[in-house]
């Protein structure tokens, strides 16, 4: 069968949208999708064959969702009673085959992922999470409910990710790695559990983080992991030794809110 047109829009004839949905111009919605009630779809999206989306959903321009993917569906958290919540997509994102994205747990709040992100085959986002802008998750890769990922964060294959994690911008999961504390923002982490291998170098050259900052960085993260000193230590030690920038200010920023304990380095013992 082929597309039809129906209000600027491309959607198969065996797909079934709901006649509250909001479909905007240069939307394609491949056979057998279904649209939910209370779902919005920006101009420019593309949808594959056999995806569902649910629930108080919004999806972006320009996105590519594939085959099979679930978008917005109730979160899998014995908590969540049928509350009004929210699923938040941004641009240009690309959702690929068997995706999960629940919405999330507890009257208005949201999960929501951002723009330029690709999630890869049949990788999970789960209630009340946060994904940045340019976010890369590999195949299988998992976040539980409530975890926190900062833009330009890459997440290995079959990575797992415990609740309320937070990972930092700028920083690398390498693939199968176990995270149940948080990962520091432009480091490199691997193992299980977890553990910092080094500074993201190559994530912070590509980012255009200018050659001060990068300096500043690695300065700070020396103080954190090799100096010897507590992680309140080296945070008053960075404050007063470090030149400030951006990058660094963040850098503090997140290690004064990293409530789980942030990943240690990796000793060759281990």
């Amino acid at each position: 069968m082929g597309m039809e047109s129906k209000v600027i829009a491309f959607i198969h004839d065996t797909a079934v949208i709901s006649p509250g949905a909001h479909i905007a111009k240069n939307v394609e919605i491949g056979p057998y999708s279904v649209i939910g009630e209370h779902v919005e779809i920006e101009e420019g999206t593309k949808i594959g064959p056999h995806v569902v989306i649910s629930g108080w959903t919004h999806i972006g321009k320009d996105c590519r969702i594939f085959q099979g993917a679930s978008v917005g569906e109730d979160p899998q958290d014995l908590k969540f009673k049928g509350e009004k919540s929210y699923t938040i997509i941004g641009d240009r994102t690309t959702i690929r085959e068997g995706v999960t994205i629940h919405r999330a747990t507890g009257e208005g709040e949201e999960t929501r992922i951002g723009n330029d992100c690709l999630l890869m085959a049949l990788v999970h986002v789960a209630h009340n999470c946060v994904v940045g802008n340019n976010v890369i998750m590999s195949n299988v890769a998992s976040l539980a409910g409530h975890a926190i990922v900062e833009d330009r964060v890459v997440i290995g294959g079959m990575a797992g990710v415990h609740q309320f994690v937070k990972i930092g911008r700028n920083a690398m999961v390498g693939g199968m790695a176990k995270l149940t504390q948080d990962v520091v923002p432009y480091t490199i982490v691997d193992g299980h559990p977890a553990r910092v291998v080094g500074l993201n170098a190559v994530g912070i050259s590509r980012a255009g983080i200018p050659q001060e900052s990068r300096r500043a960085i690695k300065q700070a993260y020396k103080l954190l992991y090799r100096s010897g000193l507590s992680l309140q230590q080296a945070i008053e030690v960075i404050e007063q030794e470090v030149e400030s920038c951006e990058e660094v200010d963040h850098f503090l920023r997140f290690l004064r809110n990293a409530d789980r304990g942030i990943c240690r380095e990796r000793r060759e013992r281990e």
